[in-house]
Order: C-alpha cells, then sequence, then structure tokens
C-alpha cells in the first residue's frame, strides 16, 4: 500500500485567480501544441520523405520500415526525458522543467532541418538522425507530465479533469499544425523541390514557434501544490526512487492503462499516411487532409471526454472509451480498406471518439494517483511507458505485419488487443488517491467527483 503524506492544502489567499488559472491553460495548451507539432513533423517526413533521404535502399518498404525505426527511437528516449525532468519537475518546479523539455525540443527539430541527407555526408546522416530524434524524445517525455501537472494542479475541484485535457488537446493541434504546414510545402512546391529542400521548413518554422511559447511560459507561476510542497519543506531528495519504493505497482499499472489510447493516435497520424498513399494508392494530399479531419474530431471529442469524466467520474468514461476501441478494430480497417475517403473519416472519427474517452479524462487520472512531492516523476513514468508500448513502435509493427501477411486483419487484432489490455488493466486500478486540484488541495481517499460507487478499487 503506498504511504500516505501529509495534505499539501493550499491557503485561501493563495488560490490562483481566474487570470492565473486562464495564462496556465494557455501555455499549456500552446507550449504542449507546438512540442507536439515538432514530434509529429517527423513524423509525416518519416512517412514522406526520409526513407530515400536518410535511408536509401533498393527495396521501398525496407526504407519506410527504417524511418519508421528511426521515429520509433524517439519513444525509447522518452522514459528518460520522463525521469531526468520528473527528477528536476519534483524538486526545482514544474515551470523550469517546461522550459528545459520546450528549448531541448524545439534546438532538436531546429537542427533537424538544417541536416545534411545521405548523399551529402553518408552514414553519418541517419546516425545524426537518430541522435537528435533521441533529443526530440527527451524532450517530450518531460514536457507532457509538467504541461499536465500545471493545469491539474490550478484547476478548481470539480473540473480536473476538464483542466488536465487541455495538454491532451495539444496532441491534435500539434498533428494538425504539422499535416497543414507539410499541405501547403507539397502543393506550393515541385516534387523535386520539396526532395531537395521544402522538406525541411516545416522543421525550420518550429524555430518561430518556440519563442512564442517560451514567451507564454515565462508568464506563469508555479503550481499551487508544489508551492506548498515548498512552503512545508516536503521535498524528496530522490523522487524517482521513494517512487519505485512506494508506488511500483501503480505506476506499472497505469502504464499499461496508457497503452491504447497513444496506439491509436500514432496509427491514424503517422501509419495511415504510408498506408494510405503506399498500400490503398490514395493520393498524398488527400491523406493529409483525411489525417487533419481525424485531428479535428480528435480535439474536438477529448474536450467532451473530459467533461464526461468531471460529470460521471474519470474510471468508467475511460472504459468506455476502451470498450468502443475493442469493438471498432476491424470495422475500422474494413472502412479504410474501401479506399473512400468518406469511409475512411467515418473509421477516423469513431475510433477518435474511443481514444478521446480515454484522452479526456487520462491526464487528471494518472496525476491523482500520485503525492504532490513524486507526482511529476510518477504522471511522467507511468504515461511514457505506456506511449513506447502502445505508439512508438504501432508504424512499425503496422508496416512489418502487412508485409508479412498483406492484410490488415492482422493490424486490427493488434489494435483489438491494445483496447484489451488498457481495458482490463483500467478495471483494476484504484484511482483518485490524491486530488491534485488547487482548491482541494491533496487528500488521500477516493476520487472526489460527486458520483457515489465510482473511484477506488474496481
Amino acid at each position: 500500500m503506498a504511504e500516505q503524506t501529509p495534505a499539501s492544502t493550499v491557503p485561501v489567499s493563495a488560490l490562483p485567480s481566474a487570470k492565473k488559472r486562464r495564462q496556465v491553460l494557455g501555455a499549456s495548451l500552446v507550449g504542449t501544441a507546438i512540442e507536439w507539432y515538432d514530434f509529429f513533423i517527423y513524423g509525416s517526413a518519416a512517412a514522406l520523405i526520409f526513407g530515400p533521404q536518410f535511408f536509401p535502399t533498393d527495396d521501398p518498404t525496407a526504407g519506410t520500415l527504417a524511418a519508421f525505426a528511426s521515429f520509433a527511437v524517439g519513444f525509447l528516449a522518452r522514459p528518460l526525458g520522463g525521469l531526468l525532468m520528473g527528477h528536476f519537475g519534483d524538486r526545482v518546479g514544474r515551470k523550469s522543467m517546461l522550459l528545459f523539455s520546450m528549448l531541448l525540443m524545439g534546438a532538436a527539430t531546429v537542427a533537424i532541418g538544417l541536416l545534411p541527407n545521405y548523399a551529402t555526408i553518408g552514414i553519418w546522416a541517419p546516425i545524426l538522425l537518430v541522435t537528435l530524434r533521441l533529443l526530440q524524445g527527451i524532450g517530450v517525455g518531460g514536457e507532457w507530465g509538467g504541461a499536465v501537472l500545471m493545469a491539474v494542479e490550478y484547476s478548481p475541484s470539480k473540473r480536473r479533469a476538464f483542466y488536465g485535457s487541455f495538454p491532451q488537446m495539444g496532441l491534435p493541434i500539434g498533428i494538425i499544425g504539422a499535416n497543414v504546414v507539410f499541405v501547403i510545402v507539397t502543393n506550393i512546391l515541385a516534387p523535386k523541390a520539396f526532395e531537395a529542400w521544402g522538406w525541411r521548413v516545416p522543421f525550420l518554422f518550429s524555430a518561430v514557434l518556440i519563442l512564442i511559447a517560451l514567451w507564454m511560459r515565462l508568464r506563469i507561476e508555479d503550481s499551487p501544490a508544489f508551492k506548498a510542497v515548498k512552503r512545508d519543506n516536503r521535498e524528496v531528495k530522490a523522487p524517482i526512487l521513494d517512487l519505485f519504493r512506494h508506488h511500483t505497482g501503480t505506476v506499472l499499472l497505469a502504464g499499461i492503462v496508457s497503452i491504447a489510447a497513444p496506439a491509436i493516435g500514432y496509427l491514424y497520424s503517422v501509419y495511415m499516411l504510408s498506408y494510405g498513399t503506399g498500400t490503398l494508392g490514395l493520393e498524398r494530399n488527400t491523406m493529409l487532409l483525411l489525417i487533419i479531419f481525424g485531428a479535428v474530431c480528435h480535439l474536438v471529442t477529448i474536450a467532451f471526454g473530459a467533461l464526461l469524466a468531471d460529470r460521471f467520474a474519470q474510471k468508467p468514461v475511460f472504459l468506455w472509451g476502451a470498450a468502443l476501441l475493442t469493438a471498432w478494430a476491424f470495422p475500422f480497417f474494413w472502412l479504410v480498406d474501401t479506399g473512400n475517403p468518406v469511409n475512411i473519416a467515418i473509421a477516423f472519427a469513431v475510433i477518435l471518439l474511443g481514444q478521446s474517452l480515454m484522452a479526456g479524462p487520462q491526464a487528471a487520472l494518472i496525476a491523482e494517483l500520485f503525492p504532490t512531492e513524486v507526482r511529476y516523476s510518477g504522471a511522467s513514468t507511468a504515461y511514457q511507458i505506456g506511449s513506447i508500448l502502445g505508439g512508438g513502435f504501432m508504424p512499425l509493427i503496422a508496416t512489418g505485419l502487412y508485409a508479412a501477411f498483406n492484410s490488415s486483419a492482422p493490424i486490427a487484432v493488434y489494435l483489438l488487443l491494445m483496447g484489451l489490455v488498457s481495458f482490463a488493466a483500467m478495471a483494476v486500478l484504484k484511482v483518485g488517491r490524491y486530488q491534485a486540484s488547487a482548491d482541494a488541495g491533496e487528500q488521500s481517499g477516493p476520487e472526489q467527483s460527486g458520483v457515489p460507487g465510482h473511484g477506488g478499487a474496481a
């Protein structure tokens, strides 16, 4: 059983104003959206151009697999980012780590845009590309936990899931931004110009976006919950050791819970771009526009999922989403494989509703599994475990399964299993151990949802 900690009650006089809460939500949303933009332009480039640019081979499938493997490398680095920034985020503060993650991600992304290709510097091109992808992974690995905690720890007690959904909404905004930029660049430039230098434009454009996000984040203060820990001198010297000493089971179970949602995200936003253009023979612009449509659906339904979670509690809403994913895995591919854009749009909309019913409550749900002293470390580690197991290898696994069986059915089976695993883990996870909202302080006990019977043990 987790060790109980003293309450981190925030004095009434220290409660954040409505203006401060709006600033934090804006900084969390915009900053996270830009970090995901940086992360996803790599995915789009891996599907469209990185194979011949950095992994030249006579077999296009082999080049695509190599490019997707380099995409997956970023996920291997994400736990390192979560652990590193989680440690200092619990010791020094959430804000400082959010600034660091933004600078690291921005520098790596711009450097990719300036990187010579294989034809210019040979083997050093893919080596440097993978190194920069690792730095991107470290940056985004520390971003999610910090942005989520700032939002949730500033939230009113009855709107925890909705506040926590703002960083979650940054993901589809990042996808929209990445694909819109690629649509613009590929339509303005001739194919040869795009291959020669045009693909670099989305990466270099990140420099402007990073400056905007840094300005917004410099204006906010650290969260009330962390300030209370500093006030009471309750910082933990080694947060990650304390986390695994008292919360190992919770971290692992929360990581398994987090598998399905990123699996859907990277299936539609990265793999479908390659699958639609290479296997189904659809135009690149058609697939980019379908992914943008899916991201818009994703954005709207994440907010919907969060509002439902604040109304009916986080756990049942998450379970609804996992069940929908499981039921829709095969119909999703039946519709996609028709090659009809309308059918594909319907497939995207339904599966992303399932994803959003999980992602909407996910941020607040995971944050409130851990006490303030180790919350950054706990939330980041759990989320990144799920992202690796569910999301990072999805494009690579899906490509390999289709190459091996020449059918989408094995991919549907894999997706169905992801849904079942997340459903089972959530069914046994005890949620709502610690309430993280600003005006409620931190309380050990069942989820404070106003709905009897929800939260706690399944």
